[in-house]
């Protein structure tokens, strides 16, 4: 329901807050878990419509309504994760997913004080400059889940990406929403904008013509080698006991064999999964394994390990790494992970976070690696990122800068369990292969493990919950696509003019504090004043 005062309706904070949160669970349900991409394009019209006019207070428990609603809903497994590994008390686990939606809607709500027509067109560029600040924030960034991956599913539409980077996916998706707002304002205030139906009407023919027709013109990416991603499926667990590797001896043996016979079989790097149980190159038991499989394969061998170096402080600090071994089983590259998972891997902000610091990890407090490398195979050079890094376009886009010409992902996915995210994770990290136009190889402990081509497709993937290995095709390629070149050009631009509209709502708008209703009401007497004065003006000529 909507209160009418003066020439604007004013949202009740009852209709405010249910249009929020169906908005939110209509988002979730856009994403892998659902697969319903169509709610996508119209579930952010819901959020828009509740903050317009609406007061900071109110846009701001809308926000929050949306983004726990989004959240609980396209992220349960956050809670799995906090909860079941942590262990957190459920009030401590449910605390960390407070990772709402504030800064749209306020910002909504700020400029339609000044013209609610500016705010429904402002909308997409706030939209994109919120999800780039959600990849942006230190420590504790979360850009899971941003709207363009509802449509990267059709490999026609995530081609887009390699021009703009997903943010462009996602600008295109609010824009949507946005004149769909539009045309709804305007059929309510019983008008026809006929602007808003006749872009809305070639918007849509043109996405259902190319998501239809236009996977038909994408180019086929022809592999020149072959990869061996072994998928271990090693039980889960938040910790090791110190005989560890006498109770798993028979399992470590079957992933040795299925690793050095596929190696000699057909000759290509064997790749294994991000650290899922107790490996370090530190400790000589593994390291003599590990050296073992690659001169038994007489093939280089990358793989996950903690690997141990001595911190600013002096002490041993453990990093979450990538370790590549030669044919002769030397280390000959390392890589340690830049972008640690925030209450998982460590605490950000720890002070702060008090509630977290029962938080139990793998191998102690993880500290984050600095520098992007590159690595060499047989043909050409790779670069390896590891499990949650994948959903940062701007840190695999500087892998490629730096002449990766493959892309390798490892990741251990059992700390999702049964729940979508080794999907939702699988689907963003095909985007980073379209944006940056490399083949992707993406080798997890327990699924979901895949080879995709520079176009977005998943040309060979295994089954998740099963031990094997995947023959995984790829090719090397150098040239740089315009977003690799380019960066978030997207989000920058949408940022700029995002600020600048709120500038413009700051300055000659309605007075802080005043609520949209009352703002309505004044204008009247502002015209009545100014036809008086011309009335008496009149006369006296």
């Amino acid at each position: 329901m909507t209160i009418r005062n003066g020439a604007q309706r004013v949202p009740s904070w009852r209709f405010s807050l249910g249009l929020s949160i169906g908005a939110g669970v209509a988002l979730a349900l856009a994403f892998p878990g659902y697969n319903v991409p169509l709610l996508g394009w119209v579930s952010v019209a819901g959020l828009i419509v509740a903050t317009l006019g609406a007061g900071i207070g109110q846009a701001t428990l809308g926000g929050l309504a949306f983004g726990a609603a989004f959240y609980s809903f396209s992220v349960p497994w956050i809670y799995t994760v906090m909860h079941e590994y942590g262990p957190l008390p459920a009030w401590q686990a449910a605390g960390v997913m407070a990772l709402m939606i504030l800064a749209f809607a306020m910002a909504m709500a700020w400029i339609s004080r000044r013209s609610v027509r500016a705010a429904v067109w402002a909308s997409p560029f706030l939209w994109v400059a919120c999800e780039w600040g959600r990849s942006r924030m230190p420590d504790i960034a979360f850009p899971w889940n941003l709207l363009g991956y509802a449509a990267s599913g059709n490999l026609a539409l995530v081609q887009i990406a390699s021009v703009t980077g997903i943010f462009g996916l996602s600008f295109l998706m609010a824009c949507y929403n946005a004149i769909l707002v539009a045309l709804l304002l305007s059929l309510r205030e019983k008008t026809w904008n006929r602007a808003a139906a006749l872009g809305l009407a070639v918007l849509t023919a043109a996405l259902v013509l190319v998501s239809a027709v236009g996977g038909r013109f994408v180019p086929v990416a022809l592999p020149t080698a072959e990869a061996h991603l072994v998928q271990m499926n090693l039980p889960q667990s938040e910790s090791y006991p110190a005989n560890w590797d006498q109770l798993h001896a028979r399992d470590m043996q079957e992933i040795r064999d299925i690793s050095v016979n596929a190696a000699r079989r057909q000759p290509g790097v064997i790749v294994w999964p991000e650290v899922p149980a107790p490996f370090s190159m530190e400790q000589p038991e593994f390291a003599q394994r590990a050296a073992g499989i690659a001169r038994d394969a007489g093939s280089l061998f990358l793989l996950g390990v903690v690997d141990w170096k001595a911190s600013a402080a002096g002490a041993e600090a453990p990093y979450n790494s990538a370790v590549m071994l030669d044919a002769q089983g030397r280390e000959e590259f390392l890589y340690d992970k830049m972008h640690l998972v925030p209450f998982s891997e460590y605490i950000p902000w720890r002070r702060y976070f008090f509630f977290a610091k029962g938080i139990l990890f793998l191998v102690g407090e993880f500290h984050p690696g600095t520098q992007y490398r590159v690595g060499q195979l047989d043909g050409g050079r790779f670069a390896v990122f590891i499990c949650y890094e994948s959903i940062f376009p701007d840190q695999v886009r500087r892998f490629v800068l730096g002449g990766a010409g493959v892309l390798i992902n490892i990741s251990d996915d059992g700390w999702f369990g049964r729940s979508a995210a080794p999907a939702q994770s699988l689907a963003m990290a095909r985007v980073r292969a379209v944006e940056n136009r490399r083949w992707l190889l993406r080798d997890t402990n327990n699924g979901l493990t895949a080879s995709v081509d520079p176009y977005g497709r998943v040309v060979a993937s295994m089954a998740p919950d099963v031990r094997g290995e995947l023959d995984a095709p790829y090719a090397f390629r150098d040239t740089l696509s315009f977003y690799t070149r380019w960066g978030d050009w997207v989000a920058e631009i949408s940022t700029l003019i995002g600020m600048l509209l709120l500038a413009w709502a700051s300055v000659g708008g309605r007075p802080a504090g005043n609520s949209a209703a009352s703002a309505s009401s004044a204008a009247p007497r502002r015209t009545k004043t100014k036809r008086t004065k011309t009335k008496r003006k009149g006369p006296g000529k």
